[in-house]
């Protein structure tokens, strides 16, 4: 297993949950305890200590975002209107990886992210290579020709391990789709489940 991987694996294990439902997470072997030699060493959790986990289990399903970025993203998730929770969501859904890895095109969070910072995706025609770009309604996204044939792309597009949600469109003959809307959180196809709330929690207190 190579670095990279076994570095995202222990995040799932760090926070006991399968972030990305993929069956080759550990979870799925019984390792319900985190990774290092005191893994299994059980505490109570403090109020502080499960909103902080739901903010690590956010950030790390869209591979591991950082501070600085989510935290910019609650202010403007606070700016709008309506519930700033909700809000929240649909702004990480709208990041051109998040988008490329709901699509299909890809396996995980983090192909995604190299596959847009390789120049390998079009967004309206053109190319974009920032993966925390925000995709708008009606937006078409998809994989330069070169990038189609590719092993982990044919990969993810046939895999059953996922589904493509509702607010989005895919054609993964012609390896393109349209982002139809922002979801909320209960149209988000999350492994395991999210609590935004206690992320605003967290960044309230």
């Amino acid at each position: 297993m190579s670095k990279r991987i076994s570095a995202k694996y222990k995040i799932d294990r760090r926070l006991g949950v399968n972030l990305w439902g993929r069956s080759k997470s550990p979870l799925n072997h019984n390792h319900d305890y985190p990774p290092g030699q005191h893994g299994q060493r059980r505490r109570k959790s403090t109020d502080f200590g499960v909103q902080l986990r739901a903010k690590q289990q956010l950030k790390g399903h869209y591979g591991n975002v950082s501070e600085k970025q989510f935290r910019k993203y609650y202010a403007e998730a606070v700016r709008r209107r309506g519930d700033t929770g909700e809000n929240l969501i649909e702004i990480l859904e709208r990041r051109l990886d998040a988008v490329v890895y709901r699509m299909k095109f890809v396996p995980t969070p983090f192909a995604a992210r190299q596959i847009v910072n390789h120049g390998h995706v079009l967004v309206n025609g053109k190319r974009v290579n920032i993966p925390s770009y925000l995709v708008k309604d009606n937006d078409t996204i998809e994989l330069r020709e070169k990038a189609r044939n590719m092993a982990l792309v044919l990969e993810a597009a046939e895999s059953g391990e996922r589904d493509v949600p509702d607010y989005l469109e895919v054609d993964h003959s012609a390896m393109k789709g349209r982002y139809i809307r922002g979801p909320k959180l209960a149209d988000v196809p999350y492994p395991c489940q999210m609590q935004p709330n206690l992320v605003v929690e967290f960044y309230s207190r």
